[in-house]
């Protein structure tokens, strides 16, 4: 054995050691909840860096179509973790109580939910009481239509009709007049309609968790199967996430390339912006602050898990106990990764 292939392997066993010990190139494939858009970067820059590798895993990335087939693949043994939405995973819980594998919520990533209201300016909304007797739209299956009942209770509003149709037409029919108001994540719904014409100074984003609706957004999800088999190579993809997350976090535009690596007709400088507002809003919000990255505070799930079983109509009431386990979180320096609030 040569000298430098025994550095080389030291160093790398070093490396594994550091992310968690865990065996030479475990294989993990992890689904996304959207196509290859700017807040992917927090999973790709771990990959392109090769820090998943440096912790002993072979992760694949996937894009998704939406937060709850990335639940149900996650649920399938398709896909060993995943990024989706805490109240899809909730929902599959309590309509699902005999399902064999339901998925466990690891990590949190969006403190927040990104649900919010958007409305053109022209319209006279300004604030949740001006959606009464209002017309609204969304696909059936957006997060914030189908948290509005929370929303709706929180803020005393009444009388809303919706109208559903296709994601790419929600923005387009809200600048033709078709409807009032529209629900969707605020950093995407926002930069599809400047991507219609219309400029953002003159839209109006009622954010779900500015008016009372502290709800939990998106969190990395994985398999029992996997919690149960291999908990530290859960631990070991969960801290060089966050490595990575961290140094999207603090450089946006240097880090967007892996975006484009995916998906090379993006554009560059929406998706840019996209991130930015994304980490803004609901990554490094106030509540993640407070809380710590990745973590949950156990009241406000519980409340969020009551608020769900009823807006959603589940079959089952949601337990906040089987949605969780914290057990695999990185050590409190590892988590250490939101950027400086800004003034």
């Amino acid at each position: 054995m040569n000298k430098r292939f025994f550095l080389k392997t030291s160093a790398a066993l070093a490396a594994a050691a550091a992310f968690g010990g865990v065996h030479a190139q475990t294989a993990l494939k992890f689904q996304l909840d959207w196509r290859f858009e700017g807040p992917a970067a927090l999973f790709l820059q771990p990959a392109a860096k090769g820090y998943f590798k440096a912790a002993g895993l072979d992760v694949t990335i996937d894009s998704g179509n939406g937060s709850g087939g990335t639940v149900t693949r996650v649920a399938s043994g398709t896909y060993d973790l995943g990024f989706a939405d805490m109240a899809a995973l909730m929902e599959f819980h309590a309509n699902n109580p005999d399902a064999p594998n339901k998925p466990v919520a690891v990590m949190m990533v969006y403190n927040n939910t990104p649900a919010a209201v958007l409305a053109l300016k022209k319209s006279g909304i300004t604030k949740p009481a001006d959606l009464s007797g209002k017309k609204l739209g969304a696909p059936v299956f957006d997060a914030g239509r189908k948290g509005f009942p929370i929303f709706q209770k929180a803020n005393n509003v009444s009388n809303v009709a919706w109208t559903s149709m296709d994601p790419p037409l929600r923005e387009t029919m809200l600048v033709r007049g078709d409807i009032d108001a529209i629900t969707g994540f605020s950093f995407t719904s926002l930069l599809n309609l400047e991507a219609r014409g219309v400029k953002a100074e003159d839209v109006v984003i009622l954010p779900y968790a500015d008016y009372g609706v502290k709800l939990y957004g998106n969190a990395i999800i994985a398999s029992p199967k996997l919690i149960k088999e291999n908990p530290a190579a859960i631990k070991a993809f969960l801290t060089a996430f966050a490595k990575g997350a961290k140094e999207v976090m603090a450089n946006p535009a240097g880090t967007i390339g892996t975006v484009k690596d995916r998906d090379g007709i993006i554009n560059v400088a929406l998706e840019t912006r996209r991130l930015q507002l994304a980490v803004d809003s609901v990554v490094a919000s106030p509540d993640a602050r407070r809380e710590g990255f990745g973590q949950i505070n156990p009241g406000r799930l519980s409340l969020m898990a009551s608020q769900v079983s009823d807006a959603y109509g589940t079959k089952t009431r949601v337990d906040p106990r089987a949605i969780w386990d914290g057990s695999m979180l990185p050590a409190a320096a590892d988590l250490n990764v939101l950027p400086p609030a800004k003034k």
